[in-house]
């Protein structure tokens, strides 16, 4: 099990799962969430649907912006 929810992520689908999940929970709209994150609702869908070719700097900023906290590791 991973301490306070840590969980490896090893794939844009599960980073666009996380969002969704918190945009979900948060009850917000893609478009309020979008915009609270600083990106444009088009962008927030193709992240939210794993979209491969996603722009990693938008995808890093939208992650933090939404209260995530990246940790990179060596297994």
């Amino acid at each position: 099990m991973y301490p306070s929810g840590n969980m490896p992520v090893q794939t844009v689908q599960e980073i666009g799962q996380l969002l969704r999940d918190e945009r979900k929970a948060r009850g917000m709209t893609q478009a309020d969430f979008a915009m609270m994150l600083g990106v444009g609702r088009r962008f927030l869908i193709d992240l939210e649907r794993g979209k491969e070719t996603v722009e990693a700097g938008k995808m890093l900023s939208a992650l933090a912006q939404a209260g995530f906290v990246l940790r990179l590791g060596k297994e």
